[in-house]
Formats: structure tokens, sequence, C-alpha cells
């Protein structure tokens, strides 16, 4: 097992896999006394606790982190419907879902080339110093705009986006909370007056339509159509970026994946799903214990935290047959990258299409080619316990 390494350190450890595949085979499922809380890393445990129905995704005495407490952060987060169980997450999920369901596969292509092209021209010119730029930018414009907000807005959207995702995290600074809790209140106020244009005028874009779906659902309230809008945003930016960067980062690794790809460029569905499997950029998620009782055959006390190592599960050979292989074609490939049960990731082919548009457009500048020797020299990750998502270049918000 690799020195020093744990569940959360791991994320953005340089290659975490071996350590994720002892935790398989030798720790499937187990408490870290030193973490204080329960892991589970096989593709059996990470099932089991995903679909019991003790486990929530918030600690019931704490339904948003204290640090957020009395702040338009708060606001937002207790208002989202993945950080809601019961009566408060099922009406607001489907419309959720059927909102996202509403966008074609084409408008939503056509959305992701265009601003891949955008966003090209403006950060990627001789050099890929600026990649990381465009790699995070890349998913807010395409969903900002697939909701209906103006071009003129979405570069100011997208650096609210980065310093409210920011606080969120558990170990986020004073200053990043700070600075996160004022991006909030710009977030609610820009978003309630994209929602107050989109229901008297047309065309509406996606946040009207997830009004519509919350009435149908019997859920009008505009504060959480509101909430769930920016969420949309906000589950978008990491893990999207993530994806990007992952699959960069395996390109670089592989000379022969990139002549595949030159070659056969509708390869690139395929490596993305592998990468989503072998690399995720989410790579771990939490569970709380609502009430004491037997998880995953284990009896646990209420209020015990589970960390579920989705990664692991997804190298789990009983999962996915010889895991350490990146194959692109393999089949019957099963991912945990999205979760499983009633909170599943409704994003899931939103995505994948935006990262291929991404990809594509970079194949098509001057820069593809020395972007390899940029990613040999070292990556560093950004600081997360949960999302893998590599810094490719200086990112112009980040210290």
């Amino acid at each position: 097992m690799q020195q020093q390494l744990d569940p959360l350190t791991a994320v953005t450890h340089h290659n975490p896999y071996p350590y994720y595949a002892e935790l398989v085979a030798k720790k499937p499922l187990y408490y870290d006394e030193a973490l204080g809380l329960w892991v589970a890393s096989n593709a059996e445990m990470v099932t089991a606790v995903f679909t019991n129905p003790l486990c929530r995704v918030r600690p019931i005495a704490e339904p948003i982190p204290e640090a957020l407490l009395g702040s338009p952060a708060a606001l937002i987060f207790r208002q989202l419907v993945r950080m809601n169980d019961g009566t408060d997450h099922c009406p607001f999920k489907h419309a959720v879902s059927a909102t996202l369901a509403s966008v074609s596969a084409i408008h939503a292509i056509k959305q992701s080339n265009w601003w891949s092209g955008v966003l090209a021209t403006r950060y990627l010119g001789d050099t890929p110093d600026q990649l990381a730029d465009f790699v995070f930018d890349l998913p807010v414009y395409v969903v900002g705009s697939l909701l209906g907000i103006s071009p003129n807005l979405l570069p100011q959207i997208t650096l609210w986006i980065g310093d409210f995702v920011r606080c969120l995290a558990p170990a986020s600074s004073a200053d990043e909370l700070e600075r996160g809790k004022q991006a909030a209140a710009q977030l609610r106020d820009a978003f309630r007056s994209l929602l107050q244009a989109q229901q008297t005028q047309l065309p509406a874009g996606l946040l009207a339509t997830l009004a519509q779906e919350a009435t149908r659902m019997e859920r009008p309230d505009p504060d959480s159509v509101i909430a769930n809008g920016i969420g949309l945003l906000s589950q978008a930016y990491e893990a999207t970026a993530g994806l990007i960067g992952n699959t960069l980062l395996i390109l670089a690794a592989r000379d022969e994946l990139r002549q595949t790809l030159s070659a056969h460029p509708d390869a690139l569905n395929n490596i993305i799903q592998e990468v989503l499997r072998y690399d995720p950029p989410i790579q771990n998620t939490r569970r709380f214990v609502a009430q004491a009782g037997f998880v995953a055959g284990q009896h646990m006390a209420a209020g015990a935290t589970i960390l579920l190592v989705l990664a692991a599960a997804n190298r789990d050979s009983r999962a996915n047959p010889a895991p350490a292989a990146f194959d692109p074609w393999r089949k019957d490939r099963r991912l945990f990258t999205f979760g499983l049960g009633a909170h599943a990731c409704p994003g899931e082919a939103l995505a994948p299409l935006i990262a291929r548009a991404g990809i594509k457009r970079l194949m098509t500048t001057d820069i593809w080619p020395h972007i390899w020797p940029h990613l040999r020299s070292g990556v560093r990750y950004r600081t997360s316990a949960n999302a893998r998502v590599p810094l490719i270049g200086q990112r112009r918000d980040t210290p």
C-alpha cells in the first residue's frame, strides 16, 4: 500500500490506483479511525450503501454545513435537490431530470461546438498555457447557455460559480468561504432576474423549463428553481472540467490512443466513457446513517459517516474485468462515477457530450501537438477531497 495515503488524500495523488486496488482487495468496508468515518470501496459495498434506505445525503443533525449558515450560500445549499432526501427530493429530482431530458442531443452538441470554438479562440493561441481556462469555462458556458444566460454575462457567472463551488468544500479557507458567500448572493440575484425574464419573454431557456416541470410536480417555489438552476452549473463546473482534463492526460500518456483517435475520431466517445471508469473526475461521495441499523452487513450507529470510494469500485474486477487495463471498447462497462439509486446524477449524458466537443475542438488547433509535452511535464490537481481535476496550466482565478 502506498505510504501515507488515505481515501481523501488519494484523490489528488498522481497515481492513487494501486492504493485503491488494495482497498478493494483487503478493506472493502472498514472504519478509518484517523478520518472518523466508514469507508466502502468495492462494487458490492458501494452498491449496498447507495441502495440502503438508512443512508442519507446529509447528516440529520446538520442539513446545511455549519460554515455556510446565515449566508446566501446556505439558502442555495438547503434547496439543492442533490442535498435532500424524501419529500424534499423525489418530486424535484423528477423535475430536474425531465428538464435535462428535454434538451435534444443536437442542440446540446451545437452549443458545445460553438462555445468550444469561441473559448479556443479566446484562450489558445500559440501555447497551451491557458488550457485550464478553456477546460473550466467550457461546461459553464454550455450549461449556462442552455439555461438561457446571455453571452455577455457568462464570463462573470463562470467566476461566481468557481467561487461558489470552492466555498462548498469542507476544507475551504476563510477567504474562500467569504468569496463564495458573496458569489452565491450574486448568483441568486442573476438567476432571479433570468427566471423573471424567461417567464415573460420568448424564447425561454432551461431555467423556465425547470420552473414549468417543478410546477407540474407541485413544487413551484421559485427559490428552489433558482437554487437548482445554479446547482446544474456548479455540478458541471468541476466534474466536466475533470473529465476533459483526465482524458487529455490519458491521451498524453498513450501514443497508441492518439494514433487511434487521429485515424478514427469517433473513437473519442469510447475513450471518454473509459476515462469515466479508469480515472473518473468524481472519486468519492458520502452518505450519512439516519438511524442505527445494518448497512452493507455492518451495524452502524446513527450519525455515522460513510465515504464511498467510487474510483475504487470502478476498478473492482467483479464489476469490470481486467480493471487496470484501459480498454475503450470494454463491454458491459459498469460505472459508479455518477452514483446509483435515487441520487444518481442526471447529467450523465451531458457531461461526456461537452467533453467530447471540447477535445474535438482542441484537435483542430495549432497547439494540439504541443499539449503532450506540456502535460508530461507534471500536472497538479485542484485541491479537493472528492474531485480529481487536473490543473493544466495556471487558471486565472486560481491562487
